[in-house]
């Protein structure tokens, strides 16, 4: 998940993943100028957070609640852990 420090989508991202017991890999782009142009090339979108599961890119954090809502996250999440 590509995050920044003052990222409130961010904040409530890691918090709904934690409440489900998973586990991310953070990366700030607010640190890492080289990080943040990968985040832009791999999701074409500039804001964060940017969250992929594996090498699927799901969005952002509505996307993925939206996801969630459809039922659709936690299979692709237990579909890249196999």
């Amino acid at each position: 998940m590509y995050t920044s420090a003052i990222c409130g989508y961010c904040a409530a991202a890691k918090n709904f993943l934690k409440s489900q017991g998973l586990s991310w890999r953070e990366v700030r782009v607010d640190l890492d100028a080289d990080e943040r142009q990968r985040m832009v090339e791999r999701a074409r979108r500039t804001s964060v957070p940017q969250i992929f599961v594996g090498q699927t890119h799901v969005g952002g954090y509505d996307d993925m609640m939206a996801l969630h809502r459809k039922g659709g996250f936690l299979p692709l999440v237990e579909g890249a852990a196999s």
